[in-house]
């Protein structure tokens, strides 16, 4: 069969990668064509690579505004790319803020969509359930309490665990040593602190200047920023200027790996550091209007994906509009090495791996897809 998959950002190349990889098991006779980014192309071949995602991402509304005619153009690319192949599938892999427009465009079009990873309609953007209903044809989903959401809005989904669960799988036999990252990276012998301040530049602005200040309060302990590598270093630079902070490029699960316990901004690395083990806390610093309104406009009673997971607060959730470095240094100390409430949620953690499910999960999600098409057939 023919499969056409649309992925907008790293996140997204990776889990398509790992799908494409799944469905090359389930159907030997699969042809691929997609827009997504370098790992996709070394599992479905770097010809079947229509678009890569550095030219199409474009986070937050100013950046879109100013693109909206470049946006434009590649919805017909992409339009022209997928009518083309003709597909017996079109895969939308996230970046809902693209693939729900193509979504509609397939259905007009009588092509048969799939939606892999939901559009996080649970939290904001609610309005995106009934495009769901009436556009996707199946929808895959990665988080167990997405199994109670979706059935309540008319939508019955599929769930096979979570795709996060096998990128972890597969790098953790590649971590350094918490040693040898010390050597790399010229380190002390002091516990490590993971601090993951986020991987846009706005989260960075708000979130790192907190942590410098943070820092200063554990002497005993050194803290390791993980940039990412499409923010250059200079951004980071201008918040740790003076501090003892380190820094470390594209190797945050290298950090998390080698670290006591971690800080993080909300978003899914805040399952990845719960999956690797790495009690944390979270904080997020936002506008006071936002904060304000956040009982309002946001449809959950978290931002973190492991107390959503979870169903409780498991981890300490800090989200204000001036952070609290008092409230950040006790819950900090509450996880470390001997701290009050280590023990407690590392237990959590493992509770947390049950609930998200075992490795697997792409090749499951590939299964069920092929199942799906050829009931249809």
């Amino acid at each position: 069969m023919n499969y056409f998959l649309l992925a907008g950002e790293p996140s997204g190349d990776l889990h398509g990668a790992n799908l494409i990889e799944g469905l090359k098991k389930a159907d030997p006779e699969a042809r691929f064509r997609f827009w997504g980014g370098d790992r996709m192309a070394a599992a479905g071949g770097r010809e079947n690579l229509r678009k890569h995602y550095r030219e199409t991402s474009f986070f937050g509304i100013v950046q879109v505004l100013r693109n909206l005619r470049t946006i434009k153009r590649q919805m017909r690319q992409c339009q022209a790319d997928v009518a083309a192949f003709a597909p017996d599938v079109l895969i939308l892999v996230d970046y809902p803020g693209f693939n729900m427009k193509m979504a509609r465009w397939a259905k007009e079009h009588g092509i048969r969509t799939f939606y892999y990873i939901a559009p996080k309609v649970w939290a904001w953007r609610e309005w995106r359930v009934k495009a769901i209903r009436k556009y996707v044809d199946r929808l895959f989903i990665i988080f167990p309490f997405e199994r109670d959401y979706f059935p309540r809005k008319g939508i019955e989904p599929l769930f096979e665990g979570n795709p996060l669960v096998d990128a972890l799988e597969e790098r953790r036999s590649t971590l350094p040593t918490p040693e040898e990252f010390r050597r790399k990276h010229g380190l002390d012998e002091r516990p490590i602190v993971a601090l993951v301040a986020g991987s846009r530049r706005a989260e960075i602005r708000d979130n790192l200047p907190l942590m410098a200040r943070l820092a200063e309060r554990f002497p005993d302990r050194q803290f390791v920023v993980t940039g990412v590598p499409w923010l250059e270093k200079s951004l980071y630079d201008r918040y740790m200027a003076g501090s003892s902070l380190r820094y470390v490029c594209n190797e945050t699960y290298e950090a998390l790996h080698a670290a006591e316990a971690a800080v993080v901004t909300s978003g899914t690395a805040t399952l990845e550091t719960a999956l690797l083990g790495v009690p944390e806390v979270v904080v997020y610093r936002t506008l006071w209007f936002q904060v304000k309104l956040q009982p309002y406009v946001l449809k959950v009673p978290w931002v973190s994906l492991v107390n959503l997971n979870l169903g409780r607060e498991a981890v300490t959730e800090i989200i204000q509009s001036d952070l609290s470095v008092d409230r950040a240094e006790r819950e900090l100390r509450a996880i470390v090495a001997g701290g009050a409430k280590r023990d407690r949620m590392l237990a959590d953690f493992e509770e947390l791996r049950a609930v998200i499910g075992g490795p697997g999960a792409s090749e499951r999600f590939a299964r069920r897809m092929v199942e799906e098409l050829n009931d249809k057939q």
